[in-house]
This record gives C-alpha cells, structure tokens and sequence, in this order.
C-alpha cells in the first residue's frame, strides 16, 4: 500500500495537530520485537490506507506507527507493559484542554503531561475505569 519507511526515525504526513477539529481514535495494538513493518502492511491493506506516521521512543525501547485507525506499538513484552493498560489513543489539537478538564472531572492522571517525541502526551484513567492516552503532535526541531 505505502512505500516503505523507517520506524527508527520520526517520519510524519501532518506534523502538527493544532487544526484538529475531531479527534482522531486509534486502537492500540502492541506487536513483539520485529513485527512492525509486517503489522503495517496488514493494517494498510486491511483499511485500503496507507500508513502516515511513525517513530522511534528509544526512551522506552518502543516504535510505533499510524495506520489509519490504529497505533501499532514495538517493543519487547518487558517495554510494552506499562502501556498495555491503555484503551485506546486520542490525537488532538491540543491536549492542555483536555488535562485540565479530566482533573476537574476526578479522572487519575497516569501519566503526568510531558513532552514525547512527537509533541506532548499524558495519559488518565477516567472515572468509569478506561485509561486513555491524550497526545497532540508538533514539528520537531528539524521541522519534522
């Protein structure tokens, strides 16, 4: 479906989600050590899209990738385990909003917000139990 990319760099189609007037929903699927390219090329074909974003989080030992509705997450069963709790991923426009909304609402906040390699993120358990991980993306400092 795409041409082949590298997910051991930040490669992105939209850069910056600042206009995002809907949040896009991707499901998180968490694949092994090696599985990502192959894991890509399914879901393109599977959703007839081609993938449109992907990177490296080394700090975590993760790479990930955006192929329509989903994000595939790399990494060995020990780097994937503290992020299999999470539902699901929600790219905003801007994820301070959001933040602030779900502590007035009394959701637990998992992960404080910080800065990720594709812009900022935070994740929350909200008051029914679902944890979800709130993300909007920036250029990097290369523009990427």
């Amino acid at each position: 479906m795409s041409q082949p990319h590298s997910f051991d760099r930040l490669w992105r189609v939209r850069n910056d989600t600042s206009g995002l007037r809907v949040p896009r929903v991707m499901i998180r699927v968490f694949v092994g050590p090696g599985e990502l390219e192959r894991s890509v090329r399914f879901y393109e074909n599977l959703q007839g899209v081609a993938a449109d974003g992907g990177f490296p989080f080394s700090e975590v030992g993760l790479r990930l990738a955006m192929v329509g509705a989903f994000l595939l997450i790399e990494g060995t069963p020990e780097a994937l385990a503290p992020f299999t709790a999470t539902t699901g991923t929600l790219l905003v426009d801007d994820v301070r909003p959001y933040y602030d909304r779900l502590v007035a609402a009394g959701a637990q906040i998992l992960f404080p917000l910080r800065e990720v390699p594709t812009g900022a993120a935070f994740n929350a358990r909200h008051p029914d139990g679902a944890v979800v991980e709130y993300v909007h993306h920036r250029p990097d400092a290369n523009g990427n």
